[in-house]
C-alpha cells in the first residue's frame, strides 16, 4: 500500500469553489485503479491549507495509471487553477 500526501494551499478567498470542486473531483480520483481511499482536511491554523492523503495499490496506480490515465485531465481541470504555489506530491510507504 502507498500513501500519497500533498499539501495544497489553495489561493485564498477560494476555499469554498475549491471545496466544492474536490466533491466532484474525490469521485474521479476514486474511479482510478488501484485507487484505495482518499482523506482531505482542512488546516486549523491556515484555513487556504488542506492535507490530501490518498491510499494506492501500488505506486504505478497513481503516477502511471492516474496521472497518464483519461481520468487525469478532468481531475486538473477541476482543482489546479486553485494552488498557489502548486502542491509537492510525496509518496510513502509503510514499515
Amino acid at each position: 500500500m502507498i500513501l500519497e500526501a500533498a499539501a495544497l494551499d489553495v489561493r485564498p478567498g477560494l476555499e469554498a469553489d475549491f471545496e466544492l470542486a474536490f466533491a466532484e473531483a474525490r469521485e474521479v480520483v476514486a474511479a482510478s485503479p488501484g485507487f484505495v481511499s482518499l482523506d482531505l482536511r482542512r488546516s486549523v491554523e491556515r484555513p487556504s491549507r488542506y492535507l490530501l492523503l490518498v491510499r494506492w495499490e501500488r505506486l504505478e496506480d497513481h503516477t502511471v495509471g492516474f496521472r497518464q490515465g483519461p481520468l487525469y485531465p478532468r481531475w486538473k481541470a477541476l482543482l489546479h487553477h486553485f494552488y498557489d504555489p502548486f502542491p509537492t506530491v510525496e509518496h510513502f510507504r509503510e514499515l
